[in-house]
């Protein structure tokens, strides 16, 4: 035994070590215990349904930091600090084995593979701490809110790494280590060490700030559930529970059970364990915050601070329970607590306007490397607003009514619905029951003269690819996507119902809509009440046909060779991706691919894709006034502007309304630059 093992993994040394240790153990587990108590006090909500798959999300998320890297220099210097810390405990452990259990491992290639790894990736991890520190106190981004909290966090992190390899460097000098140049971060330490100090004093000092290192690394375990660093638990656990199935599907509501007595989400009470989780789950990276197309704008909605004011709602209530001497609720929903009401959700925790202008872009949600759900509390809220209190902007009230007395937003007599395309020539399922498709033009499709040219556009793709299809007409009826977006949702089932009934009755299978909230409505919401249909968005089937050779241009030019038609034959054009065509059915390539086909010259947008700037119009914001701030359309088509592009791609009708309006209002812009739907430009090479 070396004389530094002699000093301290002697039989005292090893009760004082297992002191500290129990010590630490139930610190952090009062305070897992604590937050355990405070998540029980939601409703239950069982997330437990697909282990694989969290289990594969917890690597490709957490370990792997898909998301995370996305923001390239912070995103790989907070890997360092995991990789670092992933090697160094692994290390620990083994050391641990050989030193208390007499498990001699420590030795030979093992030996020199942890001495490098741990040595290369404890470097990258101070780097990695130190750059964390830079952008949080210099660079200091406007997403980052610093907090006491973040500084002792980053502080305990760099003196544990630092006093690690201090640690090295006393021993390698004390103890002559023969391998001493793999451990090469304290390396260049022996020398000086060993002129300026004696043996023992070398040894003493190895043994003092191994104790002192000990220390800390027990402090930072028992402050893990206490601060901010919990997400290092808690990020892979909401990982794991990421809510399956398809996206933005809000619960339905059951209206014949008697025993509801409210609707929507208005009392901290009515949150579930899961939405409380959420809260604590949140590290306030801000990437919501700077990806919110309201926040961006200068509104006051901020999704990340509705999340840490949802927190601190969660922490009143605890405090108050605990003072009460009740137990707090369990997940299952027994033993309820039964405490006086605190702040009201809304109006108090979230303000009543912050509800209204959110677009259910859904960006929040995309960004959010832990998986923090924003956008369903918010249509929640929005229900319980409309359903129990008829509290709404003025503007949704006409949108709600003219969609109940005439089965459109826009009040137009619903005889009036298949005017247009009756005048195309379109047939109806009842003059075509035969139809391999039924085409859903939506309400813009049919009532709003600018997107009335889409639907000549889709038209003519259709006949020209011979495609047997036919509409409902006057049948078809808003597909309620507005009215349940806003909170509306016994409008929306009113609709709904409608609509299935009557395809149900023509025996539908397949729909090709035009408009991606269609699309998702009838694709992802009608299911829940029995209208199961392929759906298909118009982009994903006209890229169908072209890979079928069933649409082909005019000459005889196959579409489907993908090859570009010439440079001089190009025209310079960016896409805009919808928000209900790309985050919410990952709908990205169809579109561009149809553009290269048809001869196009893409250039994409700062944002595009999965970060794509919302148009402002989703969530039923198509019908309400903006309030406070930039106009969000404006935004995004100075965006699409600056990329120099004489075209503004779009495929979804709102969208092309939204950036219609924001190129109108710029009026030498609206001159050079104008935007058509996927269909539009495709059907102009037929």
């Amino acid at each position: 035994m070396s004389p530094t093992r002699e000093i301290y993994w002697n039989i005292e040394g090893h009760l004082i070590m297992y002191f500290f240790a129990v010590i630490m153990l139930v610190i952090f587990a009062y305070g897992i215990i604590r937050r355990y108590r405070l998540w029980k006090m939601g409703q239950p909500e069982n997330r437990w349904k697909d282990g694989w798959q969290g289990i594969k999300n917890v690597f490709v998320y957490g370990f792997g930091h898909k998301r995370i890297l996305k923001d390239i220099a912070p995103g790989v210097m907070h890997l360092a600090v995991l990789v670092g810390f992933i090697f160094l405990f692994f290390a620990t452990a083994i050391i641990t084995l050989q030193a208390d259990f007499g498990i001699n491992i420590f030795q030979g290639a093992l030996y020199v593979f942890i001495k490098i790894t741990t040595n290369l990736f404890g470097l990258l991890a101070i780097i990695g701490v130190v750059y964390l520190y830079y952008r949080r106190y210099i660079k200091r981004p406007d997403k980052l809110d610093n907090t006491q909290d973040d500084l002792i966090a980053l502080s305990l992190i760099f003196i544990i790494l630092v006093t690690g390899f201090f640690v090295q460097g006393f021993r390698m000098a004390s103890e002559h280590d023969p391998w001493a140049i793999y451990g090469f971060a304290g390396y260049w330490m022996i020398e000086p060490l060993q002129v300026m100090f004696s043996q023992d004093q070398l040894l003493a000092m190895h043994k003092y700030t191994w104790w002192f290192h000990m220390l800390i690394a027990f402090s930072f375990i028992a402050y893990l559930p206490y601060s901010k660093l919990f997400h290092i638990v808690l990020g892979p656990v909401n990982q794991f529970l990421r809510k399956g199935g398809p996206v933005g599907v809000p619960e339905l509501i059951d209206f014949e059970d008697e025993s509801q007595e409210t609707f929507g989400l208005s009392e901290f009470k009515q949150l579930s364990w899961k939405a409380i989780f959420n809260s604590d789950v949140c590290i306030r990276c801000g990437r919501c915050q700077e990806n919110c197309p309201a926040y961006v704008s200068g509104k006051h909605l901020n999704p990340k601070q509705i999340i840490q004011d949802i927190k601190v709602r969660a922490e009143e209530e605890y405090e108050v329970a605990m003072a009460s001497g009740e137990a707090a609720t369990t997940v299952d929903g027994t033993a309820a607590l039964e405490i006086a009401p605190g702040r009201a959700l809304i109006g108090e925790v979230i303000q009543e306007q912050d509800l209204w202008d959110c677009t259910t872009c859904r960006s929040c949600e995309q960004q959010c490397p832990v998986f923090v759900e924003h956008v369903d509390k918010t249509v929640e809220m929005r229900r319980n607003l409309v359903l129990m209190e008829s509290r709404f902007p003025s503007e949704a009230q006409l949108a709600f009514r003219n969609m109940e007395n005439n089965g459109n937003p826009w009040g137009i007599g619903w005889n009036k619905r298949e005017e247009f395309l009756k005048g195309l020539e379109v047939p109806t399922l009842t003059e075509n029951p035969d139809a391999e498709i039924l085409y859903w033009p939506g309400c813009s499709g049919a009532f709003d003269a600018r997107n009335q040219k889409i639907s000549a556009a889709l038209v003519k793709l259709l006949r020209a690819a011979n495609v047997n299809f036919a509409i409902l007409g006057n049948e078809e009826k808003c597909c309620g996507d507005s009215a349940r977006k806003l909170g509306n949702e016994f409008l929306y089932q009113t609709l709904a119902a409608e609509n299935i009934e009557v395809m149900n009755g023509y025996g539908v299978k397949r729909i090709i809509t035009q408009c991606p909230h269609c699309f998702q409505t009838l694709s992802k919401d009608y299911p829940q009440l029995g209208g199961k249909f392929e759906v298909v968005h118009h982009t994903t089937y006209l890229k169908e046909l072209m890979d079928s050779g069933r649409l082909r241009l005019s000459d005889g030019e196959n579409l489907n060779d993908g090859e570009s038609r010439g440079e001089e034959l190009q025209l310079r054009m960016t896409y805009h991706d919808s928000c209900y065509l790309g985050r919410y059915n990952k709908i990205y390539s169809e579109p561009r691919e149809i553009l290269k086909r048809a001869g196009m010259k893409v250039i994409e947008m700062k944002r595009t894709k999965e970060k794509s700037f919302c148009c402002g119009a989703g969530g039923g914001r198509m019908w309400l006034e903006e309030h406070g701030g930039e106009r969000i359309n404006e935004l995004r088509t100075e965006e699409a502007l600056a990329t120099g592009a004489e075209i503004v791609g779009t495929a979804c009708p709102f969208c092309l309304t939204m950036i219609n309006d924001g190129l109108n209002a710029k009026e030498e812009a609206a001159a050079k630059t104008k935007a058509f739907d996927i269909a539009e430009i495709l059907a102009q090479r037929i």
